[in-house]
């Protein structure tokens, strides 16, 4: 501001208001010459402006044009991005000078002027008589400002927003000297350059902040180097990860190279010959560090090709991180899953001795028919209804026909619909997503997920509550399930066994069982039989009981007491195998030498037991329909219609079941 003072503005007024003459020569050339010392002393104070200068020293270079022009209004307006809008950026105004909102649109104020600007003109306006007649909005606008007299020089910068230099006359209309706009553009790209070149400073140290604390908060470790410098450059943070000391820096390189294992070091040599060859633009590797003072570290190597400005050669950015920890972590979860594997392997193995095709005992023809349906289905997808008492071994049927199908590899799931409580059935069953519910406080996998490509043996299906049968009969049909909590829809590839021990058909006909999932489950059915109607597997199991228990316990047994097979082959067996292999451990407990004696259980209390199984109801309830129907199978009014079977079922189970139709 003191340059100019003692300076003849330009079209100042006399002593009388009227307007000085300002086309005298020599006035006009010193004047010139000012404006460009103006200018220069503008531009030196620009050069080291900082971002907290830069509105401030902008804001100066307003007022200080306004006064050399002794103007009213001075303003630099910003032209936004799509060129729709412009607005007031900065403005000096003289005092008693109405102030104009910076809010407003002025290229809507003014369309005239707008468009020259946008066309690169300058307008310079002497009277407001001077606009044209297409500028009448313009000279309206103007006037309503209190507007008599302005010049309007567009500004534009490769790379900028375009911006508008305005110098306005209030209070007299006023001359503007031609040979000043170019000046003044001039000034504008300055003004506008020094914004830009400060913000994007501003920005790339902010930029640079964030990746000092992302690097600080990753704990990563730079280095850069090129072929043709002899030393590269690390960071205290590499010398740390490294190990290596202020004395050692000049051979950095060698050390690093010489403590990584062999293998890695070669191959670390190799990307870095591939990033200078051009080959790659980066490359990262993993190797182990043989740290002076820590020991064995695992290390994380990245590296990037960068090009220098203007030719002058190639430089290689490498960050290195320490994951040691994680890779300790990975290697601890890979050993953990390889145990699991050779344990599961041995498990699997031990389950196919346990449970594959010779672990169902029995030589009797009722279990001979069972297992001839369990190999007919076994290498099928079908789903399978095992029917039977409680203990009779439906599980180990269902094992049996999972060991024997291709799905053999993966491991059956099961799930036993009456150890679940009702509220927790369909998570068990479905999944649950973290939340779902009240206490849903991780995620679950169902058990249709665990049996993906496997087999689900469903036990005890009779047990399940009624609005959780409509979800399972939609899952059969849909192939396709939803977790609690998420409505996203998973496929499943899942072979289904079910098992009950309860009348299905006469709960379908109550109305506790839906009779569509019924029909749905009941694709192959298979009887198995009880132990009371293969009394001659009897004494195998006993034997093959008292070999089992005879290793846990370190009892050798020699003979059984001759008495007790006869009186465990005339029991009927209400508890069938799973009774009876109580009562032998039972035995097995006891016994103090090579003879076993077998307590049988009273005969009253399994007599009162047995008038409820299974079997003997559903022996009843096919004689009845059988009577009912004179021994009429198939056909709508047929026993297998009214009973809901297959007619071939039907006729399986009277074969089973040994009934006779009377008169034959």
């Amino acid at each position: 501001m003191c340059m100019i003072t003692g300076i003849r503005m330009i079209g100042s007024r006399d002593s009388t208001g009227a307007v000085a003459p300002s086309d005298e020569s020599p006035r006009r050339a010193i004047d010139r010459v000012q404006f460009e010392t103006l200018i220069s002393d503008i531009s030196a104070r620009l050069i080291a402006v900082t971002s907290a200068q830069l509105a401030e020293t902008i804001q100066w270079a307003m007022e200080t044009v306004r006064l050399f022009f002794n103007a009213d209004r001075c303003a630099l307006l910003a032209v936004s991005d799509n060129f729709e809008s412009v607005n007031i950026a900065y403005v000096s105004y003289a005092d008693g000078v109405p102030h104009v909102s910076s809010e407003l649109n002025l290229g809507i104020l003014f369309p005239w002027v707008w468009e020259r600007a946008l066309r690169g003109q300058v307008s310079v306006i002497r009277t407001l008589a001077e606009l044209p007649p297409e500028a009448a909005e313009d000279r309206a606008n103007c006037e309503g400002m209190g507007t008599r007299s302005f010049i309007c020089i567009p500004i534009r910068v490769v790379s900028a927003r375009m911006h508008l230099i305005v110098i306005q006359a209030v209070f007299e209309e006023r001359e503007w000297p031609q040979g000043y706009a170019p000046r003044l553009e001039l000034l504008g790209q300055v003004l506008v350059n020094t914004s830009e070149r400060t913000k994007a400073s501003d920005l790339a140290r902010k930029q640079a902040a964030r990746i000092a604390a992302a690097v600080d908060a990753a704990e990563l470790g730079f280095s850069e180097w090129s072929p043709e410098t002899e030393h590269p450059f690390f960071d205290s943070r590499l010398c740390e990860l490294l190990g290596i000391g202020v004395e050692e820096f000049a051979k950095a390189r060698e050390l690093w190279l010489s403590r990584m294992d062999p293998e890695s070091r070669a191959t670390v040599a190799e990307n870095r010959q591939r990033i200078l060859d051009g080959a790659s633009e980066r490359t990262t590797s993993e190797y182990w560090y043989d740290h002076p003072r820590r020991g064995r570290i695992c290390l994380r190597h990245s590296s990037r090709r960068v090009e220098c400005e203007l030719g002058s050669g190639t430089r290689i950015v490498e960050a290195v991180e320490d994951i040691t920890e994680r890779r300790q972590a990975l290697e601890d979860l890979q050993h953990l899953r390889e145990r699991l594997e050779s344990e599961n392997v041995y498990l699997r193995q031990e389950a196919k001795k346990r449970l594959g095709p010779d672990s169902i005992i029995g030589r009797s023809a009722a279990i001979r028919r069972a297992l001839a349906s369990a190999d007919q289905v076994a290498t099928t997808n079908s789903t399978v209804f095992l029917l039977g008492e409680t203990g009779c071994g439906k599980g180990r049927f269902a094992s049996y026909i999972h060991e024997c199908s291709q799905r053999r590899d993966r491991q059956m799931i099961a799930v036993n619909c009456s150890a679940i409580p009702p509220s927790l059935m369909e998570s068990e069953l479905f999944g649950r997503e973290k939340g779902a519910y009240t206490g849903a406080l991780s995620k679950q996998v169902g058990r249709f997920e665990l049996a993906h490509g496997s087999t689900l043996f469903i036990d005890e299906i009779g047990e399940l509550p009624l609005e959780m049968q409509v979800k399972l009969l939609r899952v059969l049909e849909s192939r396709t399930i939803e977790r609690l909590g998420n409505p996203n829809p998973i496929s499943v590839d899942v072979r289904i066994i079910a098992a009950t021990n309860r009348d299905i058909a006469d709960a379908v006909r109550t109305g506790r069982f839906r009779k569509d999932l019924y029909y749905r489950l009941n694709v192959f059915p298979i009887f198995v039989p009880p132990l009371r109607e293969r009394r001659e597997d009897i004494s195998l199991f006993t034997w093959a009981f008292i070999k089992e228990f005879a290793g846990s316990m370190a009892k050798p047994v020699e003979v059984v007491d001759p008495g007790s097979l006869e009186a465990l082959s005339e029991y009927s067996w209400p508890g069938n195998v799973r009774e009876l292999r109580n009562v032998v451990e039972r035995a097995m407990i006891m016994t103090t030498g090579p003879n076993l004696r077998i307590a049988v259980p009273d005969i009253i209390d399994a007599n009162a037991t047995s008038r409820t199984d299974l079997a003997a109801m559903q022996r009843e309830q096919i004689q009845k329909v059988l009577n009912e129907t004179g021994w009429r199978i198939r056909g709508p009014r047929g026993a297998a219609a009214r009973l809901g079977l297959k007619p071939t079922t039907l006729e399986a189970r009277i074969k089973n079941l040994g009934l006779t139709r009377p008169g034959i």
